[in-house]
């Protein structure tokens, strides 16, 4: 049975095909795609099928999606103009028969005021329409995207946010990509959608708690308005539009759009998920 990986020339595609592996799927029943093939040489040589697949290009998917029983579907990274993407990937997973559909989207995507989750709610209703059996995994943020604080903290500089008392359950972007392979490799998954994330959620305050460990400082967190935060990344650099979305994460976090706790991912993957010290640590 033929599993089809997008995006697998970023870090969740390629670490689902590890996962798939560890779990004993066969190299030959794996096929990683993305736009840059020569990226995945080294997959190619213990035997994963490699396959061109651009968002853009329909043709591209319907060759990439050949055969095609199980399909994960890493959503696209071009915020804004994911939507017509995800539609042709959509289109094409039907046109190639796949019978299970796995959707990676955001936390809460049918109800949450999250910038990101538009494009997620409307793919995820598309996919309903195109009446494919599918799994959304709903991923909140990952450890990983804390790796540029460790950065800051280590230089000196101090962790700026408008995230409140707001908490953030995350996890390692391993832990999501064990949690889509035993998906793709187990029954019982299809018409569901886990709200996947780490077993405790964090505060900012925590955070700096963390990084003063870790860099062996003091590290020191402000915590400023909306406005100010918008000011700040407009000062250092960021184009306005960048900014303000960047602002809405925040002020989606400080009213508690990550903070959910549900145990989905840890049942999933069979372990406690990574804490955030443990991926800052090894960072």
């Amino acid at each position: 049975m033929t599993t089809v990986v997008t995006g697998a020339t970023g870090h969740f595609g390629r670490l689902t095909i590890e996962a798939l592996l560890t779990r004993g799927v066969a190299p030959g029943d794996i096929v990683a795609t993305g736009r840059q093939v020569d990226r995945l040489d080294d997959l190619a040589a213990r035997g994963v099928a490699v396959r061109v697949a651009d968002y853009d290009d329909p043709a591209s998917l319907d060759a990439a999606f050949a055969g095609a029983r199980k399909l994960l579907f890493v959503s696209g990274s071009e915020v804004g103009r994911r939507m017509q993407q995800h539609r042709n990937v959509v289109d094409a997973a039907v046109r190639a028969g796949v019978s299970h559909l796995v959707y990676t989207s955001g936390p809460r995507a049918d109800i949450s005021a999250l910038p990101v989750n538009v494009e997620h709610k409307a793919t995820e209703e598309y996919i309903a329409e195109a009446g494919i059996p599918a799994t959304m995994l709903r991923n909140n943020w990952y450890n990983e995207n804390y790796l540029p604080d460790l950065a800051t903290a280590r230089a000196g500089g101090e962790i700026v946010s408008a995230t409140g008392t707001g908490r953030i359950a995350s996890a390692a972007r391993v832990d999501y990509a064990e949690g889509a392979a035993a998906v793709l490799t187990e029954e019982g998954h299809e018409k569901k959608a886990y709200e996947l994330g780490g077993d405790s959620a964090w505060d900012y305050d925590e955070l700096v708690e963390t990084l003063s460990q870790i860099v062996g400082h003091t590290v020191t967190r402000r915590d400023v308005s909306p406005e100010e935060r918008h000011a700040v990344l407009v000062a250092a650099g960021l184009p306005e539009d960048v900014a303000a979305f960047v602002v809405e994460l925040d002020t989606a976090i400080a009213h508690g759009a990550l903070a959910d706790v549900t145990g989905d991912l840890a049942r999933l993957i069979g372990r406690p998920t990574t804490p955030l010290a443990t991926t800052l640590a090894a960072g």
